[in-house]
């Protein structure tokens, strides 16, 4: 009867330990839920504040971005424009440049018919006015930009306004390498050839 009493008292014990460390579980469960409740908070704090610091810094970077695309678009109108303006002023410059250029057979007729009538001693009238009529042609024409390039016979030969169309032994030592002869007369229109002079090199 003892020894059944003292087992009662055991299991009564032993029950009450599985209640305590139960309960100690169940507190410590509750401490547990309590912390990561904590730390879910803090958590869900700190992602917003990375996610509201990324806004902000996306926004910065849109804004470099659109800095930059508007500096190189302006950069670019204002090259576009400055271009524009040059092309149009050249343009103008030599808008009727390939009239001018069909005109200059003309010029090399006049010429070579003053050349003629300088030959003949008679009709001098007929020479004045037809020196009236080529003076008022060419002067036109010298309105409009058109200049008679500088090719006269003992002038260095230049490759940029003269084109070299043969060689012949030069009469003088000193005409060695430089012009000797000028078949054909070059022209500029604005400070740009038109037409290149056609000239003979001695050599």
């Amino acid at each position: 009867m003892a020894k059944e009493e003292l087992d009662e008292k055991d299991l009564n014990k032993t029950a009450e330990n599985a209640e305590d460390i139960k309960d100690e579980q169940n507190s410590d469960e509750e401490v547990k839920d309590e912390l990561t409740e904590e730390e879910k908070k803090a958590a869900a704090e700190a992602q917003a504040k990375d996610e509201e610091l990324s806004d902000f810094e996306k926004l910065e970077i849109e804004l470099a971005e659109s800095k930059d695309k508007f500096l190189r678009l302006y950069s670019e109108f204002e090259n576009f424009r400055r271009r524009n303006a040059k092309e149009r002023l050249e343009l103008v410059k030599t808008a009727s440049e390939e009239l001018i250029s069909e005109l200059l057979p003309v010029m090399d007729d006049f010429e070579r018919a003053e050349k003629s009538f300088d030959d003949q001693s008679e009709n001098d009238s007929l020479k004045e006015g037809f020196t009236l009529i080529k003076n008022k042609f060419e002067k036109t024409l010298t309105n409009k930009g058109l200049k008679a390039m500088d090719s006269d016979a003992g002038i260095e030969f230049d490759p940029e306004i003269h084109e070299a169309i043969t060689k012949i032994p030069a009469p003088d030592e000193k005409l060695k390498g430089k012009v000797v002869d000028v078949v054909e007369k070059g022209y500029l229109l604005n400070d740009k050839v038109i037409r290149f002079a056609k000239v003979v090199i001695g050599e």
